[in-house]
Order: structure tokens, then sequence, then C-alpha cells
């Protein structure tokens, strides 16, 4: 599965779970260890974590395992590794905080559309 396959059911799953505002970043040639993050938001931990096993989920049906996650029991941001490309799921204000989209400004960014 190429990169960009995965960030498509990356977002899906995202989708499915009603996250928001999911983006996909081209983090190619700004870092060495990935290449897309997946960012997406949600209203409460609960959804969080939901959005977290439904990625977790597709890639799994797709043949692909996570290589770490952090984050999942407090829910406020859950991060998942899957090498070239890393799910963000942050609660909204986490989001804001954080900055990702900010902090990696030279990155490309794809707003997801189904």
């Amino acid at each position: 599965m190429t990169e960009q396959q995965k960030c498509r059911v990356i977002c899906a799953a995202a989708d499915e779970k009603k996250a928001r505002d999911i983006v996909e970043m081209d983090m190619i040639g700004l870092m060495s260890t990935n290449d897309y993050f997946v960012i997406c938001s949600a209203n409460t931990a609960t959804q969080v974590r939901a959005i977290a096993d439904n990625i977790e989920e597709k890639m799994e049906e797709a043949g692909i395992s996570f290589l770490h996650k952090e984050g999942y029991r407090e829910g406020e941001w859950v991060l998942l590794d899957y090498g070239d490309t890393v799910a963000h799921i942050f609660q909204h204000e986490a989001r804001e905080y954080y900055a990702l989209e900010r902090l990696w400004g030279d990155a490309r960014l794809t707003p997801y559309e189904e």
C-alpha cells in the first residue's frame, strides 16, 4: 500500500466517526522519519478514541498494523504511527494548542474530501 493510499484509508476511517477538519500534511523533505501526517479533530475523549479505534480497524483490514500508539488512555491527543504515515487525532483545544499545521508551516496541506 502506498503512502497516499494509507492516508486515504486513515482519512476515510476518521470521517466515518465524524472527525472534523481532516487534513493530510505532506512532510516529504521536512522530516526524516515520516512522509505524511493525517490530522483531525474530535469533540470529546470518547470520540478521539472511537476515531483511533476505527483507523486501527480499517488499517488492520488493509494488512497494516501500527508501530506505536500514544495518548489513547487520556484521549486528548492520540498518535498512531504507521511508519511513513502518522495519524494525529486531537480534541479541538489540544489541536489549537499544539498547532502542528503552523509548526510545520512548510508542509503542503490537503483537506480531506469524500
